[in-house]
């Protein structure tokens, strides 16, 4: 006997809204209303006899069930939407104009590209990088990646979790950091223009610092590690940035400290999310599955 798969419109209310955690958002994206995207996301659940989503009172969260699903439904949809533009779709080059933070496009998105073109070899990716998140893209971005509140006003995506915000030293000086007051006898690295600041997590560790304290001031994550990773004092960065860091050993957290963001990574789509070209969404659900098992 054979299965009856589910209707492609009950999955794709599925997807989009896993994508965005919110049956409203991913209405805004089908051209549905929040009650119909319910409706179809609850008519898949009985149809698989599975719950998908835990209701939340202000936002969606996925079962165990929902996040083993949710990959292969993102790779049905992907490969239908190649093969339909191979053959039917739009004839010439596929490309999707990306634009990241330096250290974002450094230390997370380029060692993940290989992926993205092992999976989808026809589509190019046109990567750009700036120090600063909140400057204007260049013309035909569409895909600008963000650090910040989320609050553009430009159908921002949340991209990464809430983030965790470290303390990092070089392993020599570690061993001389056994309290949160031990950070004042070195050098602070600080990244101009985030708002996660020294002064923020030392308000969270309350450690008071003198006037004189030395401050090394920086406009990008990765010089701020760089710098630390050679002993030049403490940088503050996002955990996800220097996972690498940590992981080659050249960086170390002294005493595990942390510190819980506010901000996080976003995406964001210049032309708004109904206009994403197929090729542009797919690369959008595939930095949605990176971050995710990130």
């Amino acid at each position: 006997m054979s299965y009856q798969l589910p209707p492609l419109n009950w999955l794709r209310a599925f997807e989009a809204a896993a994508r965005h955690l919110s049956f409203t958002a991913a209405a805004g994206e089908l051209n549905l209303t929040p009650a119909a995207v319910s409706h179809q996301v609850r008519s898949l659940e009985e149809h698989l006899e599975y719950q998908l989503f835990e209701r939340l009172p202000r936002s969606l969260m996925l079962t165990d069930m929902g996040r083993a699903y949710l990959p292969s439904v993102r790779k049905a949809f992907g490969d239908l939407s190649v093969s339909t533009m191979g053959l039917f779709g739009v004839k010439g080059d596929l490309s999707v104009s990306v634009r990241s933070t330096v250290s974002f496009g450094v230390m997370w998105l380029a060692p993940r590209l290989k992926g993205f073109f092992d999976r989808y070899p026809e589509i190019d990716v046109r990567l750009s990088t700036s120090n600063w998140a909140d400057s204007q893209p260049p013309d035909r971005t569409d895909v600008d990646i963000r650090y910040g509140d989320g609050r553009w006003g430009q159908g921002e995506i949340k991209l990464t979790h809430d983030e965790t915000v470290i303390p990092l030293c070089a392993p020599m000086i570690a061993p001389q950091i056994n309290t949160p007051q031990d950070l004042a006898l070195f050098p602070h690295i600080h990244i101009m223009g985030v708002e996660d600041s020294w002064d923020h997590f030392l308000k969270h560790e309350k450690v008071d610092l003198s006037d004189s304290q030395k401050m090394i001031r920086v406009d990008n994550s990765m010089s701020a590690m760089e710098m630390s990773a050679a002993g030049a004092g403490i940088s503050l960065v996002f955990k996800s940035l220097a996972q690498p860091y940590i992981n080659s050993g050249r960086l170390v957290v002294p005493q595990q400290m942390f510190y819980p963001s506010r901000q996080s990574q976003y995406i964001v789509l210049p032309d708004g999310p109904a206009n994403a070209r197929p090729e542009v969404q797919l690369f959008i659900n595939w930095l949605q599955e990176e971050a995710s098992g990130a």
